[in-house]
């Protein structure tokens, strides 16, 4: 098998940073947009001859964007994710292709899948990588947990040889990494492709209770999904399934450590995780903004949209719109839950939103459980200038942290 090299530094942590910017806080800037050019035209950066490029700050603009498909296409992801993704990628899919796509492949996330996976997969995995540090009394979660534990939940998911991990995860870091290395990513889905080719062809022959086997046999009114969608939603799911959630977990996790009150709430009463969850992904999306295309003429807040535009929702800006969230740059797993824009909105909403919120949830549990009197390491986390940062992507540069050793 040919691998896709990243540096010797990997075996600890080794995501690319390059492709989320190194951007401290950018709220104050998104504020000020959201205020002053809530519907922002710029000319295209490839070339000014080109259609111009729209950013839309506002909560109520990007939910009608994501609400309506006719006239807000997602086909320019097909254009810039397909190379390393396979032209069949369901995040650039417009109805009625996409109904039928998204319909069949849901049914590998049905409820009964997720309960399997909780019970004999997820807590698994984050009990096996607490195991590595328990005894410590200190540790950065980052390094040793969050950057591991959805990698290996995804392959477990897919039913891959606990073995190819490592390799695994060198693929969803080089698919996500593609518009930073752009040979590297399109490299990385070939392999990938070649490499999940012998084990669907296996799955054919012999199902096992994984989602390989599950898409291989998911029928609709007598319509299957062939060889190379399969492949297109599983290069999609891998990196979306690992970038996101190790993100995203991450992100929970630094601002309860950095709120100790809501941190001990949650811990004195679990049934909070679920709404600390979305407040987390509301006040730290794992991913800021997304893109789409005007198929014809329109205008969102009035300004004109010509057809062909690039568009680009800015959810972060979106789930700290005032018109829709009070006191939105306090983080609050108390506040009233309205709906956050991080995993979309409308058909496209992200189809493994379950999964990555019972991953959070099981994660947080079984930390909460094992490590008592956790706590922020405030004196390392000076030393190292601990902060989530990102302006394309947001995670935790790191998260130190102690706790009482038993």
């Amino acid at each position: 098998m040919t691998a896709v090299e990243l540096d010797d530094s990997f075996e600890n942590f080794n995501f690319d940073y390059s492709i989320a910017g190194d951007v401290r806080d950018p709220y104050p800037a998104l504020a000020k947009a959201r205020e002053q050019t809530p519907v922002l035209r710029t000319e295209n950066p490839v070339d000014p001859a080109f259609p111009p490029v729209f950013y839309i700050y506002r909560h109520a603009d990007v939910v009608r964007m994501f609400k309506d498909n006719a006239t807000f296409s997602s086909s320019n992801l097909r254009e810039t994710m397909g190379p390393a993704m396979g032209e069949h990628i369901i995040l650039g899919m417009d109805e009625p292709e996409h109904r039928r796509h998204r319909a069949l492949v849901s049914t590998a996330f049905r409820q009964r899948a997720l309960a399997r996976w909780e019970d004999t997969l997820v807590r698994r995995v984050v009990d096996e990588l607490i195991d590595g540090f328990v005894a410590d009394g200190r540790a950065d979660l980052v390094h040793s947990y969050t950057a591991l534990f959805p990698s290996k939940v995804v392959s477990g998911v897919l039913g891959l040889p606990t073995e190819d991990f490592r390799q695994f995860q060198r693929w969803a870091i080089a698919i996500i990494s593609l518009h930073t290395n752009w040979d590297r990513g399109v490299q990385a889905g070939e392999e990938l492709k070649q490499y999940l080719a012998k084990i669907l062809e296996e799955r054919r022959l012999h199902p096992a209770e994984d989602m390989i086997s599950d898409l291989a046999t998911a029928e609709l009114d007598g319509e299957r999904l062939d060889d190379e969608e399969i492949f297109s939603f599983l290069r999609l799911l891998l990196p979306a399934g690992v970038e996101t959630t190790f993100r995203s977990s991450g992100n929970l996790l630094y601002l309860l450590l950095t709120h100790p009150d809501q941190l001990e709430a949650v811990k004195a009463d679990r049934s909070l995780l679920p709404q600390a969850i979305e407040e987390g992904l509301r006040f730290e999306p794992p991913l800021l903004l997304t893109s789409r295309i005007a198929l014809s003429d329109t205008e969102i807040g009035g300004v004109p949209i010509p057809a062909g535009a690039s568009l680009t929702p800015m959810l972060g800006s979106a789930n700290r719109d005032s018109d829709v969230f009070e006191r939105p740059d306090d983080f609050d797993i108390f506040r009233p839950q309205t709906q956050h824009l991080s995993f979309a909105h409308g058909v496209h909403v992200c189809i493994g939103m379950h999964l990555a919120r019972l991953e959070t949830r099981v994660a947080m549990d079984a930390l909460f459980d094992r490590l008592p009197g956790l706590r922020l390491d405030t004196e390392r986390a000076a030393r190292d200038d601990s902060h989530i940062h990102g302006e394309i992507f947001r995670s935790p540069t790191s998260l130190p942290v102690v706790w009482d050793k038993v």
